[in-house]
């Protein structure tokens, strides 16, 4: 006889070990989670202002502000006037921030890669590649 399966168990489970999961991918980040963060919106959305980062983000302005002033200062972003409005600025990614917001997506797809490969059997291999499936599922809900 099949045993019922418990949704609110299930998904407190996988909160936690998503939760350790992210904070395992998290120590592999060659810069702050934040820095990683704005990189990454900028390169799957283009240009923004620092205000639409900060909401993007849910974070202050002031905060957002000076995460920016840092990637600017390591050259991984530069600021170019909005042309559709001239008082702000748009910050964008520049070449040296794209190189290197790829590297550390590498670094980490690599280790997760190698975890997958070395600690789970070719059959585990399969039954995560279709629980990938399901969770995309989920966070499309």
């Amino acid at each position: 006889m099949p045993t019922q399966t418990d949704p609110a168990l299930v998904a407190s489970e996988l909160r936690t070990v998503l939760g350790q999961l992210v904070r395992r991918l998290r120590a592999q980040h060659r810069f702050p989670l934040m820095h990683g963060a704005v990189l990454g919106r900028l390169d799957r959305g283009g240009a923004r202002s620092v205000s639409e980062l900060a909401v993007a983000e849910r974070v202050r302005p002031q905060s957002m502000a000076q995460t920016v002033s840092e990637l600017e200062a390591d050259g991984l972003l530069t600021r170019r006037p909005d042309p559709d409005d001239g008082r702000r600025a748009l910050v964008e990614l520049t070449d040296r921030g794209r190189t290197t917001l790829y590297a550390d997506r590498r670094q980490r797809d690599d280790w997760l890669a190698q975890a997958i490969e070395l600690d789970l059997s070719h059959s585990e291999q399969e039954v995560l590649r279709a629980a990938v499936e399901l969770l995309g599922r989920l966070a499309e809900r």
